[in-house]
């Protein structure tokens, strides 16, 4: 839709630019693409998913209009809600916990969102949020829905997560590389950006490898040893069971120090310009990793998932 005009701004959702990232890999045999998803209106890949969503559910008529949205959300699938619901006519209510950067709270209500902030977990540490916050976010935004009628968006079970990446992400991917991909790297979330690609480019070609990443202290879906649920990376690491999720489609797991991820995120911006968030350090760090081991040579793909300025509030660039 670039280069037309449009309806609504979330016709501009979607086919966001790729870039070679020359700069951060030189010294290294092997090539990263970085699919630039911080371009979306809501400065995030989840306006993929929330646009996705919404329609499936508009199409299979779950969602009546003018109905409650409503959704737990670390910020940025709230956002692209945010952004959906206000152009369809949706009121929408975005349920989120403490831990996370309130630059995202902001940003929402700015958008006309009711945000509910959630107390974290008891020993949780500030910025940090675990898998016993997230279920106490769960836990609110169930209540929400029974008292209000409400729509659940639920990015965790709901195929358009998948559906998003599968028909849309993964096909730009392709296009925009003219299928030169060996690996595909991707920081476990909600589980829908690995399973929706890795699905769509092993369809294209099988021998495709797709890595899981996960924070090296919380390794929960590699069946590793639990050792720090409270790891900094906001959006993702969450340590629980990811519905979405198709390991067999799985080559192998990784795992991200905190500070690799975070010296990655600052690396990307100082040599390619790239002001992005502590998932998006995730990927880089993983996918240098590869280049530096087993894929050595290799032409890696991921997402970089969402802006820098998300997170101004926290020591991501301190």
């Amino acid at each position: 839709m670039r280069g037309q005009l449009l309806s609504g701004v979330h016709q501009a959702i979607g086919n966001t630019p790729m870039v070679h990232l020359s700069r951060l890999t030189a010294g290294f045999e092997g090539t990263i693409y970085a699919k630039l998803e911080y371009l979306n209106p809501g400065f995030s890949k989840k306006d993929r998913i929330a646009l996705q969503i919404i329609e499936e559910a508009e199409r299979d008529g779950s969602l009546q209009p003018g109905q409650t949205v409503v959704e737990l959300t670390s910020g940025n699938t709230g956002t692209g809600l945010a952004i959906v619901c206000a152009v369809k006519g949706y009121p929408f209510i975005a349920v989120m916990s403490r831990g996370n950067s309130y630059e995202r709270a902001r940003m929402m209500m700015a958008l006309g969102a009711e945000v509910v902030l959630v107390d974290q977990a008891p020993g949780s540490a500030p910025g940090q949020v675990s898998g016993e916050s997230l279920a106490l976010v769960e836990a609110e935004a169930r209540r929400i829905v029974l008292e209000r009628d409400a729509f659940r968006a639920d990015q965790f079970e709901r195929l358009g997560n998948t559906h998003a990446h599968e028909f849309h992400t993964a096909v730009e991917m392709w296009e925009q590389t003219n299928g030169e991909i060996d690996v595909f790297v991707d920081f476990a979330g909600s589980g829908g950006t690995f399973a929706g690609c890795a699905k769509a480019l092993k369809q294209y070609k099988p021998s495709i490898r797709c890595y899981l990443v996960e924070p090296d202290q919380a390794p929960y879906l590699a069946g590793g040893a639990m050792m720090n649920s409270n790891h900094r990376i906001q959006g993702g690491g969450y340590s629980m069971h990811l519905p979405l999720l198709d390991r067999e489609r799985i080559t192998d797991y990784l795992t991200v120090t905190d500070a690799d991820a975070i010296a990655a995120a600052r690396e990307l911006a100082k040599k390619e310009g790239i002001f992005a968030g502590f998932s998006s350090g995730a990927n880089i760090a993983a996918a240098l990793q590869l280049l530096q081991e087993r894929e050595r040579g290799a032409r890696i793909v991921l997402t970089i998932n969402d802006s820098g300025l998300k997170y101004l509030s926290t020591d991501l660039f301190a």
